[in-house]
C-alpha cells in the first residue's frame, strides 16, 4: 500500500478566486441600473428575439477598437434581469411550445428546454453545472454553423464567437452581444470562469444563465429566417475508443462513496466556497449521471491541483483569475515542468509521478481521452460519457482528498487502500513510450500467429500441421525464449514524465517503423490464409504456386529480421537519452533507413504486390546495413 502524508496548505482562506476586476464585472456590474423592462421589448408577441433591442445595450471603446465591456455589461443587466424574470413566471409547457423548434440547431434541445426547470430551482450548483453544459453546447453548435461557411474551426471559443464566418452568418451585432457573455476574458467570461474551477456556485447570478438562453433560441431563429437551421449537419461526435485502457480504479461502491462525502468536508484540497460542486459531483456519479459527475469533478479537480500548486511554490495570487493581459493558471500551467520564470515546478514532486502520469494521460496526451477538452468544448454526446471515466475521475480526486486530510483513521485507510494502491502503481497508458511498448507486443502478436498456420506439402517437406521452416525444436525454443524476453522488456516501466524532445523525435520515428512492421506482418498472415485455401482447392496458377513457394522460402527470414528489429525498438528505447548529440544524428539516419526498409516491405508484403524476391532483396540489405551501423558504434566506443 502507498502511504500518503498529508501536506500543510497554508492558505488564507478564499472566499472567492475571482480577482477583484472579475468579481466586480461578474458579481456586480450588471446589478448597477435598475430598469425595469418589460418582456414585450426583448421577446415579441410571436415569441421572436428582439435583437435589435439587445444589440443597442452593446457599447464599443472610446478608442474605435473593440468592445466596451464593463459598460456593456452594465447596460445588459436589466435586460438579463428582466428574460430571467420571464423565465421563470413562464409554465414549462408555454416555454416549450414557444421555443422548442429555436433549440433543434443546438443538437441539444433537451437541455436548452431543461433550463426554466433548473432556474426555478434556485439551487446555484446545478444552475453552474447547466451553464456550463449550455456553454460547451453552443461551441460546438456555433461550430458546426462555421464549417458550413469557413474550413478549420478555430479551437478557442474567443476566436470561435469573434470570426467573420460567424458574423457573417448572425451579423456582427448579434455576435458582439455573444461576445460579451463568453468571448473574451475582458468580459464576463462564464464559460471560462466555470470550466477552469474558479467561480463557486453563489458566484453566477442566474439572469445570465437565462440570457444565455435567449441567445441560443435567437440564433435559431436567425439561421431559421436564414432557411439554414434545418439544413445545418452536425459534426460526428468524440467516442471514447481507449475508455476501456483507462480502468484504473476499481469500481466506487457506496461505503467509498459516503466516506468521500466526509473528505470533501474536511480535505484541505477543497475550498470551503467549492464543496457544494463536490457534493453534486458525488450525488450525480450515485444517480449515474455520468457526465454531470465529471463536468463538475474536472473544474473542481484544477481547481484544488492549484491551491497546492500556488503552496508548493509559494505564489498565492496565482489562485486568483488572472486579468485580462495575464493567463490563467490551469491545467497546462500546473502539470508543467518548469513555472513561468524557468525554476522548476514542485507540483510534480508533491503529488509524485504516478498521479502525474494519470493527470497527463487523462487530460493532455493526445492519443489519450483528453477528457477535459472534449467535454469543455461540446464535443461529447452527453447520455453517452462511459461510467468508467466519472469513475476514474472520481476514483482519483477521492485519493487526493484523502492525502489532503490531516485526521485520517485506520478505517478509512482500509476503506481506501484499493484506490490508493491502484493509483500507487499507475504507470502511463497514452504517453507515446508507452503506446510503442503497446505496438511491439501487438507486432509480437501478429508475429506469433505464422507458427500456427497450416501449409501445404512442398518438395521434400512433409508436415501440413505447421508452416514450413517453422516446424524445428530448435527453431521453437529459441522462439520462445524471444518472445519472454520481448514480453518482460515491454513492461518495464519508461520514465517518460517530461521526455526531452530528441527522445519523442525519435519515440515517433521507433512507432511508424513498428506499425509498418506490424503492416506487413499482417499482409503476410492474410497471404498465408488465402494462398493456403486457393492451393488446397487447387485454384492456383502455375505463375501463383511459384509466388507461393516463394512466400514460404522468405517467411523465416523475414520473421527474424523483423524480430531483430523489434528486440532493438525495445533495447534501444531505454538508451536513447544517454546518447550523445554527434550520436544522435547518426541514430535517427539510421533508423530512417530502418523506416524506409520497413516502409517498402509493408508495401511488396501486400497482396497487391507479392514480390517476395525484392522483400528479400531489401532484407539482406538492411541486414547488412545493421550490422556496419553496430560495428561503427562498437569501434567509436572504443
Amino acid at each position: 500500500m502507498v502511504c500518503y502524508c498529508p501536506m500543510d496548505i497554508c492558505i488564507k482562506m478564499r472566499t472567492t478566486c475571482l480577482s477583484p476586476a472579475v468579481h466586480k464585472m461578474v458579481c456586480q456590474l450588471g446589478f448597477e441600473i435598475k430598469d425595469n423592462i418589460e418582456i414585450i421589448n426583448i421577446v415579441d408577441k410571436d415569441n421572436q428575439v428582439c435583437w435589435d433591442a439587445i444589440c443597442s445595450k452593446v457599447y464599443h471603446a472610446s478608442s474605435g477598437t473593440g468592445l466596451d465591456y464593463a459598460e456593456s455589461v452594465r447596460q445588459l443587466g436589466p435586460l438579463c434581469e428582466t428574460a430571467y424574470l420571464y423565465f421563470l413566471s413562464l409554465p414549462n409547457e408555454k416555454f416549450e411550445e414557444a421555443f422548442r423548434e429555436y433549440f433543434h440547431w443546438t443538437n441539444n434541445k433537451e437541455l436548452f428546454l431543461s433550463v426554466p426547470t433548473v432556474l426555478k430551482s434556485m439551487d446555484g450548483t446545478k444552475i453552474s453545472l447547466l451553464l456550463m453544459k449550455m456553454t460547451s453546447c453552443l461551441e460546438r453548435a456555433l461550430g458546426d454553423v462555421y464549417v458550413t461557411v469557413g474550413k478549420d474551426c478555430p479551437f478557442l471559443l474567443r476566436d470561435l464567437v469573434s470570426s467573420e464566418e460567424l458574423a457573417t452568418i448572425f451579423g456582427k451585432s448579434v455576435m458582439d452581444v455573444l461576445r460579451i457573455f463568453i468571448g473574451s476574458p475582458e468580459s464576463l467570461n462564464l464559460r471560462n470562469i466555470l470550466w477552469h474551477g474558479f467561480a463557486s456556485p453563489h458566484e453566477i447570478p442566474p439572469k445570465y444563465c437565462s440570457m444565455l438562453l435567449l441567445f441560443t433560441g435567437g440564433l435559431g431563429q436567425i439561421l431559421q429566417a436564414n432557411n439554414s437551421g434545418t439544413l445545418l449537419v452536425h459534426r460526428p461526435y468524440f467516442v471514447f475508443n481507449s475508455a476501456e485502457e483507462l480502468q484504473v480504479f476499481p469500481d466506487l461502491d457506496e461505503e467509498v462513496l459516503s466516506l468521500s462525502e466526509k473528505l470533501v468536508e474536511e480535505s484541505k484540497f477543497v475550498l470551503a466556497n467549492m464543496i457544494p460542486y463536490w457534493k453534486e459531483a458525488i450525488t450525480a456519479f450515485k444517480q449515474l449521471r455520468y457526465a454531470d459527475c465529471a463536468i463538475l469533478i474536472l473544474p473542481q479537480l484544477e481547481s484544488g491541483l492549484r491551491l497546492i500548486f500556488t503552496t508548493v511554490n509559494n505564489c498565492p495570487d496565482r489562485m486568483l483569475t488572472a486579468e485580462s493581459n495575464t493567463l490563467y493558471t490551469t491545467f497546462d500551467e500546473i502539470l508543467a515542468k518548469h513555472l513561468n520564470n524557468s525554476s522548476d515546478n514542485k507540483v510534480p514532486n508533491a503529488l509524485g509521478e504516478p498521479a502525474m502520469e494519470f493527470l497527463w494521460d487523462v487530460l493532455n496526451h493526445q492519443e489519450g481521452p483528453r477528457v477535459r477538452d472534449h467535454l469543455s468544448h461540446g464535443e461529447i454526446q452527453l447520455c453517452d460519457l462511459p461510467r468508467g471515466i466519472a469513475n476514474d475521475l472520481l476514483g482519483f480526486s477521492i485519493v487526493l482528498l484523502y492525502k489532503y486530510c490531516n485526521h485520517n483513521t485506520g478505517k478509512e485507510a482500509a476503506i481506501l487502500c484499493p484506490l490508493i494502491d491502484a493509483l500507487g502503481s499507475y504507470r502511463s497508458r497514452f504517453h507515446p513510450v508507452a503506446l510503442l511498448q503497446k505496438q511491439v507486443l501487438q507486432c509480437m502478436t501478429s508475429l506469433q500467429k505464422w507458427f500456427l498456420l497450416p501449409s501445404p506439402c512442398v518438395g521434400h517437406t512433409s508436415t501440413t500441421d505447421g508452416m514450413s521452416g517453422f516446424n524445428n525444436e530448435e527453431w521453437d525454443l529459441q522462439t520462445d525464449k524471444w518472445f519472454t524476453f520481448m514480453e518482460e522488456h515491454c513492461s518495464k516501466h519508461f520514465s517518460n514524465l517530461y521526455c526531452h524532445r530528441s527522445v519523442m523525435e525519435v519515440v515517433s520515428i521507433l512507432r511508424r517503423v513498428t506499425a509498418k512492421c506490424h503492416l506487413a506482418s499482417n499482409n503476410i498472415i492474410s497471404t498465408l490464409k488465402l494462398r493456403h485455401e486457393q492451393w488446397e482447392n487447387k485454384t492456383l496458377r502455375s505463375r501463383q504456386r511459384q509466388n507461393y513457394i516463394r512466400l514460404l522460402s522468405s517467411t523465416k527470414t523475414l520473421s527474424l529480421v523483423i524480430r531483430l528489429i523489434l528486440t532493438l525498438i525495445i533495447v534501444d528505447l531505454h538508451n536513447i537519452s544517454s546518447k550523445m548529440p554527434s550520436e544522435y544524428q547518426k541514430y535517427l539516419k539510421h533508423l530512417k533507413f530502418i523506416l524506409q526498409y520497413a516502409e517498402n516491405v509493408s508495401t511488396y508484403t501486400n497482396q497487391d504486390k507479392n514480390q517476395w524476391d525484392e522483400a528479400m532483396q531489401l532484407t539482406s540489405k538492411i541486414i547488412m546495413k545493421i550490422r556496419m551501423f553496430f560495428e561503427a558504434s562498437n569501434l567509436n566506443e572504443r
